[in-house]
C-alpha cells in the first residue's frame, strides 16, 4: 500500500502546485496592470515636462522681443 499512498501524496503535490501557479499568475496579472499604470502616469510626467522645459526656454526670448 505504500505505492498508492506515495501516488496519492504525488497527486497532492500536483494539486497544490497547480493551485499555487494559478495564483502566481493572478498575482503577475496585477502586477503587469500595476506596471501598465505607472508607465503611462511616467509618459505624462515626462510631457509634462518636456512642456514646462520648451516654455522655460522660450520665454526669455519673448521678453527680449517685447523690451525691444
Amino acid at each position: 500500500m505504500s505505492w498508492a499512498s506515495d501516488a496519492i501524496g504525488a497527486i497532492r503535490k500536483i494539486v497544490l502546485l497547480e493551485d499555487r501557479v494559478e495564483r502566481l499568475a493572478g498575482q503577475v496579472d496585477s502586477l503587469a496592470a500595476v506596471c501598465k499604470d505607472m508607465d503611462r502616469r511616467l509618459v505624462r510626467l515626462e510631457a509634462k515636462f518636456e512642456l514646462l522645459e520648451r516654455a522655460a526656454l522660450s520665454r526669455p526670448r519673448q521678453l527680449r522681443d517685447k523690451s525691444e
